[in-house]
């Protein structure tokens, strides 16, 4: 079995829809995908109405969290979306996406960048609006080279001129929230550097004793020292290991299985999650 875990539409900020994200994952080799766009389950729908033959879709998402001032992104699973406290708070975060958002293209205006909410809003598409957006619309504006180059401490990173805060949750209240709604969370790629996020192995010990199931550990940003040192902390917390290609569509060269899971970790998290089998199953 082939298995990719993380995967985005433009139900967030992915560049392909749904039913052709699942379209492309069954061409080329998955067996398995879990959709998990930002903040949202807008996609899950769309996705299981085009789910082609041989190709079971995971219901997921990846939710916005914060730890000690920095950005922390956690993967959750087999979850009912419906589940009063978590539908709350994923509405109160894509409220504030949009505020957020506003803000920053409103400060970036203020900088000499030629763009709108409007634009913003059109590249979006979906209902969670989030940095990536604004980063393309300066892109189309002339403003930068490429979306890289808006993540610099000179736009949009955290430290950037026209950046602005969002409200996220706290990581062990993501994983109490969607294990409370029958699902599992996985902290998702740990170790992408190359935009300076890098969770301590010591905040990982923390989530694996909140109800943390698993560790990305195979992501397209991860090193092989990276990839190591998070098996290893995995194995001595008793975490499964996921692999993933955190597709973004265009935006990420269309990636779709370039990182996978091995089945026994992917069965280890189906057993965990206490709410049933939420799969949405195979046509």
């Amino acid at each position: 079995m082939r298995i990719d875990l993380h995967s985005h539409s433009t139900a967030s900020d992915g560049t392909r829809p749904p039913a052709e994200v699942v379209r492309r994952a069954r061409a080329n080799g998955l067996d398995v995908l879990a959709l998990t766009d930002h903040d949202t389950v807008a996609g899950w729908e769309e996705a299981a109405g085009a789910l082609p033959g041989g190709l079971t879709l995971v219901p997921g998402i990846e939710l916005s969290c914060v730890q000690d001032g920095r950005s922390l992104h956690m993967l959750g699973y087999l979850f009912d979306p419906d589940a009063p406290e978590l539908a709350a708070e994923l509405a109160r975060i894509r409220d504030d996406r949009v505020i957020r958002a506003r803000t920053m293209v409103g400060r970036l205006r203020d900088l000499g960048v030629d763009i709108t909410w409007d634009m913003v809003r059109s590249l979006a598409g979906g209902e969670a609006v989030g940095r990536p957006h604004i980063a393309r619309a300066m892109v189309a504006a002339g403003a930068v080279r490429d979306a890289d180059e808006a993540f610099t401490s000179r736009w949009i990173a955290p430290d950037g001129r026209a950046y602005a805060d969002r409200y996220a949750l706290r990581p062990e209240r993501a994983i109490e929230l969607v294990r409370a709604a029958g699902g599992v969370c996985v902290l998702a790629h740990p170790r992408a550097r190359r935009r300076g996020y890098v969770v301590a192995d010591e905040v990982i010990e923390r989530l694996a004793a909140a109800g943390l199931a698993g560790v990305e550990a195979d992501h397209p940003g991860h090193v092989p020292e990276d990839r190591a040192r998070l098996r290893d902390l995995a194995s001595a917390l008793e975490l499964a290991v996921t692999g993933s290609s955190d597709d973004h569509g265009e935006a990420t060269g269309d990636r779709l299985g370039a990182e996978t899971t091995a089945p026994a970790d992917y069965e280890r998290l189906l057993a965990e999650a206490s709410g049933g089998d939420l799969r949405l199953p195979e046509t």
